[in-house]
């Protein structure tokens, strides 16, 4: 075969079935999102050393972390550190901090957790480390709800006007993977998102969250929706997001990893993703 055709063999591969971290496999599980593999389940933790947790998280990134009308701290990331207390029945407490003070009071011992989508970047896990992921950033395209649902293949897609933010991980992996699309390139998600509405782009391939948000806002007007799966890579999209911890605690990572399972084998994973996310932007992970 030669080295185009086998190149547009690949690429339709590709295309059809999401990637999952770099293109491998995700676990068959039993729970929803791909995030654990049943048959690994993490040991029950040795709680004698973990007689509380105080958690950090922020107040300013919806719906993760915010605060409420109450006053109260509100969102996923509050939810999901609620939900570890309970399954570990320890006491917790749940503060915010101001983005850029957060990692520093960690580390000077004034808490033990970190849940506010911090991202486990290498200079992060330089200083820190991290739970299994507890949600993913997909890729996801998405379209106007009148038009024909297109093909995500090369074929499907081929001068097909996709947009993307430029000098965004998005817009590499359309770079690297699209090449039969016609790439039109934004200065913002905004102006992205307003293209799409007015037809003047067939798709967008952007964030999946964010378009999630957009999707269920004021602002789509109920013009859109999602096409196709999400797509998973760890060289573009990262690896997920995990709670954080000061390395030496490793009886408290695995009492965090423990709990997570916990709650995404149980179902309440999934229902605080329904909660938070009307739209679901992880629908049809594995």
């Amino acid at each position: 075969m030669k080295f185009g055709a086998l190149w547009t063999l690949l690429l339709g591969l590709m295309l059809a079935i999401p990637a999952h971290g770099n293109g491998t496999a995700a676990p068959t599980s039993t729970g929803p999102y791909g995030l654990w593999d049943p048959h690994r389940r993490p040991e029950r933790p040795d709680l004698k050393s973990v007689r509380r947790i105080r958690f950090l998280t922020e107040d300013d990134f919806p719906p993760f972390d915010f605060q409420g009308s109450s006053g109260a701290l509100e969102g996923f990331n509050v939810d999901l550190a609620r939900a570890v207390c309970r399954q570990l029945k320890v006491p917790c407490t749940i503060q915010a901090r101001r983005w850029d003070t957060i990692v520093a009071a960690l580390e000077e011992g004034q808490a033990d957790v970190i849940a506010a989508s911090l991202v486990p970047s290498k200079e992060a896990r330089e200083r820190l480390q991290f739970s299994r992921p507890y949600y993913m950033r997909p890729a996801r395209f998405a379209m106007r709800g009148q038009d024909p649902p297109p093909a995500l293949t090369p074929e499907g897609l081929a001068g097909r006007r996709i947009g993307v933010v430029a000098d965004t991980a998005h817009a590499a992996y359309a770079k690297a993977y699209l090449k039969t699309a016609n790439l039109v390139s934004f200065a913002n998600d905004a102006a992205l998102r307003e293209a799409l509405k007015r037809g003047e782009i067939d798709l967008v391939f952007a964030d999946g969250i964010g378009l999630s948000l957009w999707l269920n806002g004021s602002e789509a007007g109920n013009c859109c929706s999602f096409a196709g799966a999400p797509y998973l890579d760890g060289h573009f999209f990262g690896d997920g997001i995990g709670m954080a911890m000061r390395r030496e605690d490793g009886d408290l990572k695995q009492a965090i990893d423990y709990a997570l399972f916990q709650i995404w084998e149980q179902g309440i994973y999934a229902d605080l993703v329904r909660r938070w996310f009307p739209v679901d932007p992880f629908a049809g992970l594995p």
